[in-house]
C-alpha cells in the first residue's frame, strides 16, 4: 500500500511538462471551450466567496476567463498569472490540496502588498503540429496556425485590466506563469513588449524551441495528453541535459522586433527540477539575453536529488518575485 501512495503521488507530481505541465490542484478545470461560458466550477465559486471577480472574454471564438482581485488603491500596478498545464486559474486563488498551498500564498501576498491580480484561465484546445488536442495547455509553441491565447492575452493586456484599473493605480502590468504559463509568459511578454513591464517565468522553458507531440501516451492525465520536446535534440525536456546545443538552427522565429523596447525578466527555478530541465531553463534565458532583454540574475534553488517534486512553485519563489516586480515601477 506503500508503494502505491508513493507512486500515485509521483504520478499526479510528474504531470508536469512531459505529462501536462504540472498545474496542479485537482482535476475540475474551468473548460473553456466553444459556445457559452462553462458554469462556474466549485472551485472558482470557493474563490468567488473568497472576494474574487470573474470575468468571461471572448476571443477566437472560445469563451475564456478571468478571475481578478484588487486592493482598493494599486499601488504597485498589476500581476497576471498564468497557471501550469493541466491545472486551471483557480489554483492561484483556492488550496484544496496542499500542494498548490504555495500558488495561494503568492496571490495573497501580492494583494497585500498592493497588486492587483489577474489569474486567466488556458483553453482545453491547443492541438500540435499534426492537430491532435493537446489539451489543458498554453498555446505558447510558434505553430503555421492562428495562435488561440495571444488574442485573449492582447484583450486582456489592453481592455480589460485598464478597464477595472482605478483612475488612482499605477498603469504597470506584470507577467508570470509556472510550467507550460512559465513558457507562455515568455511568449507574451515577446509578442507584447510594449504592454509588459516585467516578466518573471516559473519553472519555464523556451516557447520558440520547442514543440509538443500530443500522443496520448498511458499515465496521461484525462486533460492532457503528450511530451515537450527540444527543436534541437528531439529529447523529452524532463531529460537531464534536454536542451543542451552548440547552436540553434531550429529555434523558431520570435515574436518581437530587434527595435522594440524590452521588458525586463527574471528566472525562478530548481536545480534538481525533473520535469523541466535546468538546461530548458538556461536555454531561454541564453535566447532572452542574445535579444537584448535586460535581466536580474536567475533565482535559483538547489539541494536534494532530481525530482519532479522540485518542478513545483515553491514558497522561496514569492517574497523575490514580488521584490523584482516592486523594483520595476515607473
Amino acid at each position: 500500500m506503500a508503494i502505491e501512495t508513493w507512486f500515485a503521488k509521483l504520478q499526479w507530481l510528474t504531470c508536469g511538462l512531459i505529462l501536462c505541465a504540472c498545474g496542479g490542484g485537482g482535476s475540475t478545470a474551468a473548460s473553456s471551450g466553444l459556445g457559452a461560458a462553462a458554469e462556474p466550477t466549485p472551485q472558482e465559486l470557493q474563490c468567488q466567496k473568497a472576494g474574487w471577480a470573474r470575468e468571461v472574454v471572448s476571443s477566437t471564438g472560445l469563451k475564456r476567463l478571468v478571475l481578478w482581485k484588487a486592493p482598493d488603491v494599486w499601488t504597485r500596478g498589476a500581476v497576471v498569472i498564468m497557471h501550469g498545464g493541466g491545472g486551471t486559474h483557480t489554483n492561484f486563488c483556492v488550496a484544496n490540496v496542499s500542494s498548490i498551498a504555495t500558488q495561494v500564498r503568492f496571490t495573497d501576498m501580492a494583494l497585500a502588498q498592493g497588486f492587483a491580480v489577474f489569474l486567466i484561465d488556458s483553453s482545453d484546445q491547443v492541438s500540435d503540429n499534426d492537430g491532435r488536442i493537446c489539451g489543458k495547455v498554453w498555446d505558447d509553441e510558434v505553430r503555421a496556425r492562428a495562435n488561440l491565447d495571444l488574442p485573449f492575452i492582447e484583450d486582456l493586456l489592453r481592455r480589460v485590466i485598464p478597464g477595472k484599473r482605478p483612475s488612482s493605480g499605477r498603469t504597470e502590468i506584470f507577467v508570470t506563469g509556472h510550467s507550460s504559463g512559465g513558457y507562455m509568459a515568455v511568449r507574451a511578454a515577446s509578442h507584447f513588449p510594449e504592454l509588459v513591464t516585467a516578466f518573471a517565468p516559473v519553472a519555464g522553458g523556451d516557447p520558440y524551441g520547442w514543440s509538443r507531440d500530443c500522443t496520448r501516451r498511458p499515465g496521461d492525465r484525462d486533460n492532457v495528453a503528450g511530451v515537450g520536446l527540444d527543436n534541437e535534440t528531439r529529447r523529452q525536456i524532463s531529460e537531464s541535459g534536454a536542451c543542451e546545443a552548440s547552436n540553434y538552427p531550429n529555434e523558431k522565429t520570435w515574436d518581437d522586433s530587434p527595435s522594440a523596447s524590452k521588458p525586463p525578466f527574471r528566472q525562478f527555478h530548481h536545480a534538481q527540477d525533473g520535469i523541466n530541465d535546468r538546461s530548458c531553463v538556461a536555454k531561454v534565458r541564453a535566447q532572452l539575453l542574445a535579444r537584448k532583454y535586460p535581466e536580474e540574475p536567475p533565482f535559483m534553488v538547489d539541494g536534494g536529488s532530481r525530482s519532479a517534486a522540485a518542478h513545483s512553485w515553491l514558497d522561496e519563489y514569492n517574497t523575490p518575485l514580488l521584490e523584482f516586480f516592486a523594483s520595476r515601477l515607473r
